[in-house]
């Protein structure tokens, strides 16, 4: 109990923040992936009668949720990490507090899960509404939380090991935007050449897209894929750990 009571004492500021803002962080959060879901759901979709066996549609929503999980979920810790470190000292002053460097980065992380859940299930129910092939299950919602939750520990590793902001577009340009677009959310890696889908395939965003899918789907789950994700789960946690106690 000790540590989830230092959690929520670390995250309580950063809800009240997003309880002041929820709808514009929503709203900000949510135009770009409704943009992807409209232009390639309706525009590509148009040409492309289907995908890996089912509707083009139908294939696109679980890939943009798994993109809402992470660009919702890093952006949101990444920069407001940033922010309170560079600007007002306030993460440092935490960092005196008397509580555990595990607390500190769960805390930090619970604002990125509260919004991309937030947004992933209005995504849902949007696309529920425009294919009847999805399956809305509470294993959906699962996945989709544990994938915030890996992407928000990425979000604290690159806050606390960035040295600035510029740093964190950087990382932002060449990291998570390629991973938007290449990680089989818009397209199925069976149409790249092996070589690049073994590249593909190491990235994170990859096993979250998989994992989603097929659940959405009803599909066999990729426990591998799972594993994976668990992998990269703990390496950015260890990553954060590490990086808070060489800057104590």
């Amino acid at each position: 109990m000790g540590l989830i009571d230092e959690t929520f004492r670390v995250a309580l500021s950063d809800l009240y923040y997003f309880k002041r803002n929820i709808i514009i962080l929503t709203l900000t959060s949510l135009v770009t992936p409704l943009l992807y879901m409209l232009a390639f759901g309706f525009g590509v979709g148009s040409s492309v009668e289907e995908m890996d066996g089912v509707s083009y549609i139908a294939f696109i929503i679980p890939g943009v949720v798994a993109i809402n999980t992470m660009t919702s979920s890093f952006s949101t810790i990444s920069h407001k990490l940033m922010v309170q470190k560079r600007f007002y000292e306030s993460f440092d002053e935490m960092l005196l507090c008397p509580v555990s460097k595990s607390a500190l980065i769960l805390g930090k992380c619970i604002l990125g899960v509260l919004k991309g859940s937030i947004c992933g299930v209005i995504l849902l129910a949007l696309g529920y509404l425009m294919t009847s092939d999805l399956i809305i299950s509470p294993q959906l919602f699962g996945m989709m939380i544990l994938s915030c939750l890996i992407f928000s520990l990425l979000g604290v590793a690159a806050g606390v090991v960035l040295p600035d902001l510029a740093w964190t577009d950087l990382f932002n340009s060449f990291v998570i935007l390629p991973m938007t677009f290449l990680c089989g959310t818009m397209f199925s890696l069976s149409s790249v050449p092996q070589i690049v889908a073994d590249i593909i395939w190491v990235l994170p965003l990859t096993h979250t897209s998989a994992c989603i899918r097929a659940i959405a789907l009803g599909r066999d789950f990729p426990w591998i894929s799972f594993v994976v994700l668990m992998i990269y789960g703990t390496f950015f946690f260890i990553l954060s750990w590490l990086a808070l106690n060489r800057n104590k």
